[in-house]
């Protein structure tokens, strides 16, 4: 089951000039064996970095250097997760996290798909009912429970 979905676009231009205006960017954001890589594929690193947050519906407990991307012996890239980003992961019920980044025409694209079983809700406090309370409109998502 897909638990969630992340996509993100890296101007490569963009990016060398901010690594070179800001180099300890690359010790903040990057694994010491992603460090050596080119612009583009550093950019390309980034947007699986910033799909993976996106699929993950938000960064807490997320780090960067956490996340490094490596590659199997036939090229296609996979996400190696330590620490507190690869407990984020696991307590959200992901299996799998599935990527795929591309290059070209100065511009870096990755995307994330994360498959598992979502971990259960917590429920939510009950609220008091009060027998003269209007109901409150329901948004356009949320099925309209009748108040008894």
């Amino acid at each position: 089951m897909i638990v969630g979905i992340g996509v993100d676009l890296v101007d490569i231009p963009r990016f060398e000039r901010t690594i070179a205006r800001t180099p300890r960017l690359l010790t903040r954001l990057f694994a010491l064996a992603e460090r050596p890589l080119a612009a583009r594929s550093l950019a390309a690193r980034y947007a699986a970095k910033e799909a993976l947050i996106k699929a993950l519906g938000g960064s807490d407990g997320v780090h960067w250097t956490e996340m490094e991307i490596t590659t199997d012996a036939a090229g296609k890239p996979w996400f190696s997760l330590t620490g507190s980003t690869a407990e984020v992961v696991a307590g959200r019920g992901i299996r799998t996290l599935h990527l795929s980044m591309s290059h070209d025409a100065g511009l870096a694209i990755a995307y994330v798909i994360a498959d598992g079983e979502p971990a259960p809700a917590e429920p939510a406090p009950a609220e008091p009912a009060s027998a003269s309370a209007p109901a409150e409109p329901a948004s356009a998502s949320e099925p309209v429970e009748p108040r008894t």
